[in-house]
């Protein structure tokens, strides 16, 4: 696959319906849209619009209810739950707002885990930690237990551990949502700076605008459509 020609995501014509014992509720219809390599993008919307469920299908997380999700290719309800697991694992690096990290491990154990889940020996994961680290500005941090950091701290440490495989996408989920305005904006330098580094594409559902306004493209849910706000 030529990656200059083909895009990194195509959505085609998805829709979301979540069962109600009202009947059912329509969440998400008739979403389409490509996102190319290396390219930066905000989903912004209302709560409840479902932003980070769109983001959930794109990492292979939910599945729409009908409609096609195609990454690198791949179409993700083709896939079974071991191979889209590998997918991710190979290919996107996952930033939460609530972080979950692993409280009984050290900061640097955290961001090893996907490299020695990919199968890497402890030694590699833990060098592949500690780069990242580095570049993520809390190497200090490394050996000191994840739950006696603070909030920007952890994020960071989430942060890291996305960038730890150098991956080819980066979605990340309001990574500044539960931050103090000097830490976000200190995240959300940090995710873009990190996404040009390695030349991979970010995808940021996000409430700030702020940050929003420095993606190159801006795509807002509203009313259940996919509206490119990027020139409004």
């Amino acid at each position: 696959m030529n990656k200059e020609v083909d895009p990194v995501y195509r959505l085609n014509d998805v829709h979301k319906v979540f069962p109600d014992n009202k009947g059912p509720v329509r969440i998400m219809q008739d979403i389409s849209f490509t996102i190319r390599a290396g390219e930066s993008v905000a989903i912004v919307g209302s709560s409840g619009c479902g932003k980070t469920t769109l983001l959930q299908m794109m990492a292979g997380l939910d599945t729409p209810s009908s409609g096609e999700i195609i990454f690198r290719g791949e179409n993700l309800q083709h896939l079974d739950w071991d191979a889209k697991s590998r997918l991710r694992n190979e290919g996107i690096g996952f930033v939460f707002q609530f972080h979950h990290l692993l409280p009984e491990f050290t900061t640097m154990e955290n961001v090893a885990l996907p490299a020695m889940i990919r199968g890497e020996n402890k030694q590699a994961a833990l060098d592949r930690a500690s780069r990242a680290l580095e570049q993520t500005g809390i190497a200090r941090q490394a050996h000191q237990q994840v739950n006696t950091l603070s909030g920007g701290e952890r994020q960071l440490t989430s942060i890291a551990r996305a960038i730890s495989l150098e991956p080819e996408v980066i979605l990340a989920d309001e990574p500044t949502g539960d931050l103090d305005p000097e830490n976000g904006e200190r995240v959300a330098d940090l995710l873009i700076h990190q996404s040009r580094n390695l030349r991979c594409t970010l995808v940021v559902v996000t409430h700030n605008h702020h940050l929003a306004g420095k993606m190159d493209r801006v795509l807002g849910i509203s009313s259940g459509e996919i509206h490119d706000y990027t020139h409004a």
